[in-house]
């Protein structure tokens, strides 16, 4: 069922429900505004998952009407002006949701993650932080992952080795996270754990320019003549105008 046809059918028991009553209209009642409300919320994040933000508008601004103070109807109208690239609407709607819900974990990390975007990182790390604190939050390894990220970008590598750490503690699944750990470990000649972190992302993400690089290198160090060539090959064929692939041909001199 489309979420389209989802909302049709929650405003179709709705109606049901004001004819078996003879005399609700559950629009006028808390429980209906709130099912009507939801479900434009739900609509309009359909929209922003098919890359139609757009579309996704309109639900937003009427699950608005219904209730002003919606943190999910703020939090989902700001990505979408997110991915519309209208960081100060972005930044007014993730305010505004966080002001009625000031500890949603998810709402935190959202933010977090748009004011990284923004080159941000300070306050970015100041909303990871917020949202790492709930410890129930189902995607708290993505939270310590984006604090990682983060530190890297504030010049704080030990730390940043730490919530990598964290992350894949919590969820070993974190590809971005094994990547990272795969790269500082190599930076400090630990080439043993860069190569199991490096094989457990390799297993678990496809390669970027990034991670063949870093999969050269390793294959070289360990004397893998063909993984390093293969690689090397890969890096040639799909990322050949990168800094990466140019480092690549200046190592093989």
């Amino acid at each position: 069922m489309t979420l389209r046809a989802a909302l049709c059918v929650l405003f179709a028991g709705l109606l049901a429900g004001c004819v078996s009553s003879g005399s609700v209209d559950p629009m006028k009642t808390g429980e209906g505004r709130d099912g009507a409300r939801d479900a434009y919320i739900q609509l309009g994040l359909g929209y922003l998952q098919q890359g139609a933000p757009g579309k996704a508008k309109l639900p937003l601004k009427k699950a608005l009407e219904l209730d002003p103070s919606s943190s999910d109807a703020h939090a989902a109208l700001a990505l979408v002006f997110q991915t519309e690239m209208e960081p100060e609407l972005a930044d007014e709607h993730f305010r505004e949701a966080l002001s009625q819900n000031s500890k949603d974990p998810r709402i935190l990390n959202n933010y977090g993650s748009f004011l990284y975007e923004q080159g941000r990182y300070q306050d970015a790390m100041e909303r990871y932080l917020q949202a790492a604190q709930d410890n129930l939050y189902p995607e708290r390894s993505r939270v310590f992952e984006n604090l990682g990220m983060t530190s890297l970008k504030l010049n704080q590598s030990q730390q940043a080795e730490s919530y990598f750490e964290r992350s894949v503690r919590l969820n070993k699944r974190q590809p971005r996270a094994l990547l990272e750990l795969a790269e500082l470990s190599y930076q400090r000649k630990e080439y043993v754990p860069a190569r199991n972190f490096y094989d457990s992302f390799s297993q678990l993400s496809e390669q970027n320019a990034r991670s063949l690089l870093l999969g050269t290198r390793l294959a070289s160090i360990f004397e893998d003549r063909d993984k390093a060539a293969s690689l090397g090959l890969q890096l040639k064929r799909l990322y050949p105008g990168t800094p990466e692939y140019q480092q690549y041909l200046s190592e093989q001199r």
